[in-house]
């Protein structure tokens, strides 16, 4: 089973499009792991253990974990989910994308080392760059397309050709770089004009949606413009609303109820 159809089972089986990000900073956990050497490991995988039923899907991000010097606790967190979440996927938020062998490497470091079921990835040095994933057909690719962040514009929404950069970016992923059939796109919830543009050129192609919660994406507007016509298509990513839902001891409970009211509000405007 790929990682399409992999999360495709897995919104029916959950009745979910939520995914749950797991971006750990310590800084912020409850102030029981004060003293606890393998914190990060303990609070995701107490956040993954509360969350997994009501999520399609996990996105761990690298750099929350790299930057602690966290990778064997990332290794550990995705070996853990694949265990106890059967089923549910496990996107590796990386955004990787180099010349073919130094991509060679970081497919192999998200695949092979970290047992990621996805990976997101940058397009902007071409096909070459994300090769390497692609070939992997089993796996998911999760390609940049209109991201959510305020600066996305500054190269993104370029005119090429009279239309802007992330078009040709959505067309060139959907027909020509989907061989596989293991393309996804980010398109962020922050812009729901430009979900509604993506949708139209990419037919039935997932959608990565960050920017819900913290970053202030409104769900009815997401749902409306980027379901598909069976009402799915969509990973509906929030990280820091249910990862700190709470900063006591009641963190793991109030992550799940986090998560469920996310779940339940998006199944609304289905």
């Amino acid at each position: 089973m790929n990682f399409v159809t992999a999360l495709k089972k897995r919104w029916h089986d959950a009745n979910s499009l939520v995914c749950v990000g797991l971006d750990p900073e310590p800084a912020k956990f409850p102030a029981e792991f004060a003293n606890d050497p393998d914190a990060i490991f303990a609070f995701c995988r107490d956040i993954a253990d509360a969350t997994a039923e009501y999520a399609c899907c996990f996105k761990p991000q690298i750099a929350h974990f790299a930057a602690h010097g966290a990778e064997g606790a990332l290794e550990r967190l995705i070996a853990h989910i694949h265990a106890e979440h059967p089923g549910v996927p496990v996107i590796l938020d990386a955004k990787r994308g180099d010349i073919g062998s130094t991509a060679q490497q970081y497919a192999a470091e998200a695949f092979d080392r970290y047992r990621a079921d996805a990976v997101t990835a940058n397009p902007y040095l071409g096909r070459d760059s994300v090769q390497p994933f692609l070939d992997r057909a089993d796996k998911g690719v999760v390609i940049l397309c209109r991201t959510s962040n305020p600066g996305a514009g500054d190269l993104q929404d370029l005119p090429v050709d009279g239309r802007p950069l992330y078009q040709h970016v959505a067309e060139k992923v959907a027909r020509e770089w989907n061989d596989n059939g293991n393309c996804a796109l980010v398109v962020g919830a922050t812009w729901p004009e430009q979900l509604r543009e993506v949708r139209a050129i990419v037919g039935d192609v997932p959608f990565l949606v960050p920017g819900v919660g913290a970053q202030g994406g409104d769900v009815e507007a997401v749902v409306a413009n980027a379901k598909t016509a069976d009402r799915t298509g969509l990973i509906v990513s929030s990280s820091r609303a249910i990862l700190y839902a709470s900063k006591g001891g009641d963190y793991a409970a109030a992550a799940a109820t986090a998560a469920k009211a996310l779940r339940d509000e998006i199944n609304r405007h289905r």
